[in-house]
Formats: structure tokens, C-alpha cells, sequence
């Protein structure tokens, strides 16, 4: 059994490297959390209904450029974390994604920038219309994170909002 102090640090450990180390906007610590069971990552919603995403991760480019592509589903109240090593303001596309998505930008702080929802291509495996249908966020950004469509309308989640992580081990 771990202790809360050795479960906060295997948290904050897998979190984006300098996280900690930036100044401090009264935010920074809010959005990490330590994990009730550190293997199943999720993020939760700072609001009155606490919605919660069970998550997968994508920490590294090659997981970023798959992201979700060739899923013919995605269970309810589940999304994937892609997680930056640095600020981004890159574009998404829905290019072999067979499942429509929404996705909110979030800052370094769990702050919500921007969210905006992507419906299913006509062809998803076209790659010249997914190209003229680039999502470009309104912010620059720590996070992204992927849910189904609707997921953010549906639970009232909004742009300013904040987001707390779980990241697991």
C-alpha cells in the first residue's frame, strides 16, 4: 500500500516535466491529483457535477499522430490525454478517425482554452479533405483532450473551466 505522499510524487513525476517549476498563478497544483488507483488515468472537471474521463494517454509524438485514428468506437465517459512537453498551437485533423470527437485545449494550469467539436469525415481515409478540415485551437496549450462528440455540451463544460488530472504511475 503506498502512502498519499509516495502516490502525490509518482503523480507529479509523470507529469510534464517543469510543471512545478513555473510561476505560480494560484493554479499550477490544482490540476494534479493523486490517483485512487494510480494505473487508470483520468481527468475530472472542477465543477458542481465533478464529470470525470477515464483517459488514455499519448505522451509522445508517435502517440499523438495516432490518437484515436481507426476506432469505431469510443466508450461513454472516455477520451485520450494527449500531453505536450512544451506550449503547442498545432491543428488536429480527423484523417482515419471513424468516430466523431470533440476536444478542448487545455493550458499548463487545467485551464480551458478552447473547445470545439469534429464531426466524422465524409471519407475518413481521404487525406486531402481532412487536410482542409484542420481544428486550430484559439490558444496555446499543454493539453489536449479528446472526447466524444457532445461529451463537453452534454456535462456542461466550458471554455475557462478547469480540469484536474489524474495521470497514474
Amino acid at each position: 500500500m503506498r502512502t498519499t505522499s509516495s502516490l502525490r510524487s509518482l503523480v507529479l513525476a509523470a507529469l510534464v516535466v517543469g510543471l512545478m517549476a513555473m510561476p505560480s498563478r494560484g493554479r499550477a497544483q490544482d490540476a494534479v491529483t493523486p490517483c485512487g488507483d494510480a494505473t487508470a488515468p483520468y481527468a475530472e472537471v472542477q465543477i458542481d457535477t465533478y464529470p470525470r474521463l477515464d483517459l488514455e494517454l499519448a505522451r509522445t509524438p508517435q502517440e499523438h499522430e495516432v490518437g484515436l485514428m481507426y476506432r469505431d468506437s469510443l466508450p461513454t465517459d472516455s477520451g485520450m490525454l494527449f500531453v505536450y512537453q512544451s506550449e503547442s498551437r498545432e491543428g488536429y485533423w480527423m484523417y482515419h478517425t471513424l468516430i466523431p470527437l470533440s476536444i478542448a485545449w487545455i493550458d499548463r494550469f487545467g485551464t480551458i482554452v478552447d473547445i470545439q467539436d469534429m464531426p466524422r469525415l465524409i471519407d475518413p481515409n481521404d487525406q486531402q479533405e481532412a487536410a482542409r478540415t484542420v481544428y486550430n485551437p484559439a490558444a496555446a496549450y499543454w493539453y489536449a483532450l479528446e472526447a466524444n462528440e457532445g461529451w463537453f455540451v452534454q456535462h456542461g463544460v466550458g471554455v475557462g473551466q478547469q480540469i484536474m488530472f489524474c495521470m497514474g504511475a
